[in-house]
């Protein structure tokens, strides 16, 4: 009997999908990724080895003249080495072989990333989007990523980017890194396992990871695959500051999870191909050894996962509607005190007991750029037409609000403690900058709603200027 490996299993995959050009599903992989272990702590100095290698972290120093086990010592950045200590961001690892030894990069010529915010004129009107398809063709993650809208520039290392990925295959013998920024990845249908130089990450809908910049990932799936990614450059996503809310609420820190240390050592006869993106363009290079060989490794810069209902919900229990700043999971700060490149903000489950208060989210104008994605279930504010796998965008100073329909509801219920928002995940990309949306995400995804403008068409005067409402 063979022992079914992960290499084993790898090789296998890549048999199959070259004569039926599909990924063989991983024996017993919901066993396997129920299983994977992790570290708790959010931007926490760990230290990992893989539990077949012990000792494999060198004692006393990151860089010996010779590792243990002769493995290659590297440090990967993620800040300038000068930057203060509490906002300082590396790790090393130590591999079987380094990073560098690849074949030279060339233009991968399949991406459908943009960050040519001038490609078409600008938009200022409400957008919505219904669920974005999954084509019949087989792609995976990397082939599988479009860009929706963004704002900013990759090469001064200053904005962001919301892509949209629908694939139905593994990454097979293919890895991905971003040198332009982090990508936040919130799936929404479909499990995803994702393999990393840190570890494995299992992700489910209702999960997020952050895959941070320059380190390598490949994501298998497990059939049809869809969900939104944030990306942002030049800053790191971190805990927005709790303020006179205290010290402790919303995203607790032991609630992240970071992968412990695990390696293959497997030559890759076939080659395998790193993919990169750098400044808004992809390329590949090819090796012919896997990137995941990392034993042992160290450091404060990792990726990690965390589960949204582990949020712990701030809410009103008086009177008026709160800002939905009290949601926010994960901040981009900008330079600008309280002013955020992005912020990652979710509508979880919760209790609603405002009184005399209209209790869905008010009417707004907003100097700020919100898109909203819908993980599951049906938003409070627009219960029609607003669907999982879809999206919206309110571009700065754009007026956004409930439609005609919950107005109306709002404004007669009964005012009694309810449940707000059960079975349902909504989440917003929140920006300080003017996103423009690509022509994809305007013309070629052909999933744009040109009748969103209508759901506001039945809001009709209430105004009785010689009858003064009651309280």
């Amino acid at each position: 009997m063979i022992k079914c490996t992960l290499s084993n299993w790898l090789h296998l995959s890549k048999v199959l999908a070259a004569h039926t050009g599909e990924t063989a599903a991983r024996p017993g992989h919901s066993a396997e990724m129920a299983e994977l272990k992790y570290m708790s702590g959010f931007g926490n100095e760990f230290s990992s080895e893989d539990p077949r290698c012990p000792g494999a972290l060198p004692e006393g120093q990151n860089s010996p003249q010779v590792c243990p086990y002769g493995l290659y010592a590297e440090q990967l950045s993620g800040s300038a080495f000068t930057c203060p200590r509490s906002s300082n961001k590396r790790s090393w690892l130590y591999r079987i072989l380094p990073s560098v030894r690849h074949k030279p990069f060339e233009a991968y010529g399949h991406s459908r990333l943009s960050h040519n915010w001038d490609e078409v004129e600008p938009e200022p009107n409400q957008l919505r989007w219904k669920p974005f398809v999954i084509e019949e063709k087989k792609r995976d993650f990397v082939d599988g990523l479009h860009t929706l809208c963004g704002a900013g520039d990759v090469k001064s290392r200053n904005g962001i980017a919301i892509h949209i990925y629908t694939c139905n295959i593994s990454m097979t013998d293919r890895c991905l890194y971003n040198a332009d920024g982090d990508f936040l990845i919130v799936p929404q249908q479909g499990k995803l396992l994702i393999l990393t130089e840190f570890g494995k990450i299992s992700l489910e809908p209702n999960e997020i990871c952050v895959i941070q910049q320059g380190m390598r990932f490949s994501v298998e799936v497990f059939g049809e695959s869809r969900g939104y990614v944030l990306e942002v450059f030049g800053v790191h996503f971190e805990l927005p500051d709790l303020g006179p809310i205290g010290a402790n609420g919303l995203a607790n820190p032991r609630d992240f999870l970071t992968p412990v240390a695990w390696y293959e050592d497997r030559m890759v006869a076939g080659g395998y191909t790193v993919i990169s993106k750098y400044q808004g363009k992809m390329f590949s290079a090819w090796q012919d050894f896997s990137p995941f060989n990392v034993v042992a490794w160290h450091g404060n810069y990792a990726p990690y996962k965390y589960n949204l209902e582990n949020f712990m919900v701030i809410n009103c229990v008086a009177f008026d509607h709160a800002d939905p700043s009290i949601f926010t999971v994960l901040t981009a700060k900008s330079l600008r005190p309280g002013v955020a490149i992005a912020d990652f903000v979710i509508f979880p489950p919760r209790w609603g007991v405002a009184d005399h208060t209209f209790r869905p989210p008010y009417y707004h104008r907003n100097c700020m750029s919100e898109f909203m994605g819908l993980i599951k279930g049906r938003y409070e504010a627009k219960e029609e037409g607003f669907q999982p796998g879809g999206g919206s965008l309110h571009s700065a100073m754009t007026p956004h609000g409930p439609d005609g329909d919950c107005f109306e509801k709002a404004s007669q219920a009964t005012l009694v403690p309810e449940r707000v928002a059960d079975g349902t995940m909504a989440f917003m990309f929140e920006s300080s900058l003017s996103m423009a949306v690509t022509r994809w995400g305007l013309e070629t995804c052909n999933r744009l709603d040109k009748d969103y403008y209508r759901c506001w068409e039945t809001l009709r005067s209430h105004f009785t200027p010689t009858q003064r409402s009651k309280k």
